[in-house]
């Protein structure tokens, strides 16, 4: 078990210095891309794969020339087409529902950027003449984000499609997060103690979804906890009258930013003096940084921490997914 706890720690403690490398990775690999105009982008993943798609998806909201829509299941959408880019990641390369639905994109000739760290996606990429950026592999896919998600934003910049330079930040957002290293940590820690025998409930405006969705994935492999999530405003219309009884045996995280809303802000202070008086652990973590890029990094590394400090003090594997290996094993019959 500690070699398991140390490997992860490992892990969380590099992601700086991922991003860093996966700098330099998504610089060389785009220079080689062939690139054609498009109207319309969709992202297949799933997991830790899957997550930097949505994240990104909000970062670049306002930046993006074109839609993008998601997909996290084995079929396409109807409207793709040959003006579609549809970038498939995979860490492993071997995920049965991306590799269905990149399937489905060659047929229906849409253009295509895969993200892998090799197997099957790389071999199909590689025959099919597709652009790819190979990243590292050998670890969780979910302590991958730093490559695997960096490169979402090479690949979007070398189609034209972002007006701000978000691969450019990806350096800066690394050295904050090395500097800011401590006091995350120290704060990762005082939540996860306070969460340790609850049930987990994480709300985010709706632009830090990607952040809060991450936050509740990483809770649930590395601490082997349930948990879930919502946003705001969208709760206040339905969730919130779910709140009528005391449940003291849930611990709710606010996450939120200055670059709110401010209608959202003040839902967000309104609710959270409702939930107050139906818990009895609630946490507001507001994310630091100038940009949006260095808020939501942030929060997604002090995430990471909380889920490590909450697995170490459950006494449980943060690295072991023998559930989902076994749920693999029995598909593959």
């Amino acid at each position: 078990m500690k070699e398991e706890i140390a490997r992860m720690q490992a892990y969380i403690e590099k992601f700086p210095s991922d991003m860093k490398e996966a700098f330099e990775i998504g610089s060389k690999a785009v220079k080689s891309f062939d690139t054609k105009k498009v109207d319309r982008v969709l992202i297949i993943g799933l997991g830790g794969s899957g997550i930097g798609g949505r994240i990104c998806q909000n970062l670049v909201f306002d930046s993006c020339s074109t839609p993008i829509s998601l997909v996290n299941n084995y079929d396409l959408p109807a409207w793709v087409n040959s003006t579609t880019l549809v970038i498939a990641v995979s860490y492993s390369g071997n995920t049965e529902e991306t590799l269905n639905a990149y399937n489905q994109a060659t047929e229906k000739g849409c253009q295509i950027a895969c993200i892998t760290s090799g197997g099957s996606l790389a071999e199909k990429a590689k025959i099919d003449g597709a652009n790819i950026v190979l990243i590292p592999g050998g670890q969780p896919p979910r302590t991958s984000f730093g490559y695997n998600a960096s490169q979402l934003f090479f690949i979007l910049e070398a189609y034209g499609l972002l007006s701000q330079n978000f691969s450019g930040m990806l350096k800066s957002v690394a050295e904050i997060l090395e500097q800011k290293s401590e006091s995350i940590r120290t704060k990762a820690s005082q939540i996860a103690k306070g969460l340790a025998d609850k049930l987990p409930v994480v709300y985010a405006p709706s632009n830090l979804e990607g952040v809060a969705i991450r936050l509740r994935q990483q809770i649930n492999e590395n601490a082997k906890m349930l948990c879930w999530h919502h946003v705001l405003p969208e709760m206040n219309h339905n969730e919130l009258v779910g709140w009528a009884d005391e449940h003291l045996n849930i611990g709710v995280i606010f996450l939120y930013s200055d670059r709110d809303h401010p209608k959202v802000e003040t839902r967000r202070k309104l609710t959270r003096d409702i939930l107050k008086k139906k818990v009895n652990a609630c946490f507001e973590i507001q994310a630091q940084g100038d940009t949006a890029m260095e808020q939501a990094y942030y929060l997604i590394h002090l995430g990471d921490w909380i889920s490590f400090y909450l697995a170490e003090i459950r006494d449980v594997d943060p690295i072991e997914i023998d559930v989902i290996d076994y749920l693999k094993s029995e598909l593959a019959k």
